[in-house]
């Protein structure tokens, strides 16, 4: 594995004339789990598809390495990077293995075709996503939850460095949100792989993350590791939410207890028993 280095300088990109990222600098980890999150229309999923080339920015640059990703070849940017957009649409009738095998055409060429690696490329994605005993029925047969696990399974297929994903645990049962989690982080442990990734759970993010952003207005408010991006002043800012941050008592990371309206108790800065808070 290559330590790839993705950087974006002053990025600025929207969709027509909205503008949606203003001059948003972030460079992104190597070999680390990045995640990001924030409001709903943020930024988020814009700013991944920016990274992606997918957008092109009206001001600023997205740099691979140090060369724009507008100068690098398409086949060679998708063997370095990889993406896996929010609600992907798959042909009419096309089967898992054939969607799944699509991830390694960046990987052929005029003048070779189908190899052994490439079947146990593919043969690899469907075991690590629970989706080999699905290979040969059709996309539009899955449920929700299956078919976002064979899209991740693409994504892995085509073995990338960097490794974009936009919401991957969409439809996904708590269950299987931490199966594909786990997955991810096996991923970025056994082959290095960097991933950057949009979730909007804050708990999930601040346990699977290295490196954590949030972004608020199209612009990063801060960045860094869980504990000094998941703050209650962040959680204010970001998301206009009170809250309580405290230690989680299995991993260690920050979690957040979010403060309604209707609230009776609030737990004590260790974690201890509830003391009695009337609603407002």
């Amino acid at each position: 594995m290559t330590d790839h280095l993705l950087v974006a300088s002053g990025l600025t990109a929207g969709y027509d004339k909205t503008e949606i990222l203003h001059a948003l600098d972030l460079t992104i980890p190597p070999r680390k789990i990045t995640v990001i999150v924030g409001a709903n229309a943020c930024g988020k999923s814009t700013f991944l598809r920016t990274l992606s080339r997918l957008i092109a920015p009206s001001k600023g640059q997205v740099l691979l390495d140090g060369k724009s990703i507008h100068r690098t070849p398409s086949r060679d940017l998708a063997r370095t990077l990889g993406l896996l957009p929010q609600s992907p649409i798959a042909p009419e009738g096309i089967t898992v293995v054939d969607l799944v095998s699509r991830g390694r055409h960046p990987h052929q060429s005029l003048f070779s075709g189908w190899t052994r690696r490439d079947d146990e490329a593919v043969d690899s994605a469907l075991r690590a996503t629970k989706t080999f005993d699905l290979a040969d029925r059709p996309i539009d047969e899955l449920s929700g939850g299956q078919r976002q696990r064979v899209w991740i399974a693409m994504a892995l297929a085509q073995q990338t460095d960097i490794l974009l994903l936009d919401e991957p645990t969409t439809f996904l049962d708590i269950n299987h949100q931490i199966e594909v989690l786990d997955l991810l982080t096996d991923l970025n442990s056994a082959r290095r792989t960097t991933v950057v990734m949009v979730l909007h759970d804050l708990n999930l993010a601040a346990r699977y993350a290295d490196h954590l952003v949030a972004i608020a207005g199209g612009r990063v408010h801060i960045s860094g590791t869980p504990e000094e991006v998941l703050t209650e002043e962040t959680v204010r800012h970001v998301f206009g939410l009170d809250s309580r941050v405290i230690s989680d008592p299995t991993s260690g990371r920050p979690i957040m207890l979010p403060i309604g309206r209707h609230r009776t108790a609030v737990i004590d800065d260790m974690g201890d028993a509830p003391q009695k808070e009337r609603s407002a």
